[in-house]
């Protein structure tokens, strides 16, 4: 690997961005796309389909053979409210290859008792967030919890402004409502606002905290998979 193409790459990963190096396996020649100009790139559909599934591998384009290594950042899940859906998928996190962590201030809920060998962060949101918790980013999901403006809606805010690939948020139609006049107020926009998933998780008809951890979850992997959100009626 030609040392420019090495520097780039670690610059790229220190940044949290993604990167694919193209190798030609018939005559060794590699060139490193970052995720940004993939949709320029003559494989735009193929680096594409890899980048979503986080997979390198050997394809044939041009009739020529060619190795993707994707060089994608570790996945980060950070859930506001140390509630019972939040319990629920602490063991459910643990096989899905995301770093989680939980931030709540009310120390009552945020305890290690209740979330063993979980990073919990007993802080207020806005406190934590650059921080003690690193800041949000592209490759950062956010699931707000508590019902709780006062919590949940600084972190909405921090993760509307770092386009994390998810945010979703716990109410119900008019809670949402609610918010959706909050942040617009606070100057976001409705397009915006629109990624926010509410009510959160997929229409499975969840109704205890492990299932809607599991709608919750489901719709993460969707989104990090690029997979198109379905229409709700």
């Amino acid at each position: 690997m030609r040392t420019e193409i090495l520097e780039i790459l670690n610059a790229e990963r220190a940044a949290r961005r993604a990167t694919i190096l193209v190798t030609d396996l018939a005559d060794g020649t590699q060139r490193l796309v970052r995720e940004a100009e993939i949709a320029a790139d003559p494989l735009a559909e193929v680096l594409g389909k890899h980048l979503a599934a986080g997979k390198s591998g050997l394809v044939e384009a041009g009739g020529r053979q060619t190795f993707l290594t994707v060089q994608v950042p570790p996945v980060r899940l950070v859930v506001i409210g140390a509630v019972h859906i939040s319990q629920a998928m602490a063991p459910m996190v643990a096989g899905l290859d995301l770093a989680l962590t939980v931030i709540d201030p009310r120390t009552a809920f945020a305890s290690p008792e209740r979330f063993p060998g979980v990073e919990l962060v007993a802080e207020w949101p806005d406190a934590a967030l650059g921080g003690r918790v690193p800041p949000l980013d592209r490759y950062c999901a956010l699931a707000a919890l508590t019902h709780d403006p006062k919590i949940d809606d600084p972190a909405l805010k921090a993760a509307l402004t770092a386009e994390c690939f998810y945010i979703g948020a716990l109410g119900s139609r008019k809670t949402h409502a609610a918010r959706t006049a909050r942040l617009a107020e606070a100057g976001f926009s409705p397009e915006q606002i629109g990624r926010i998933r509410a009510p959160i998780g997929l229409a499975i008809g969840a109704v205890s905290p492990a299932e809607i951890a599991l709608a919750v979850l489901a719709e993460i992997v969707a989104a990090l998979r690029r997979v198109p959100r379905p229409e709700v009626a």
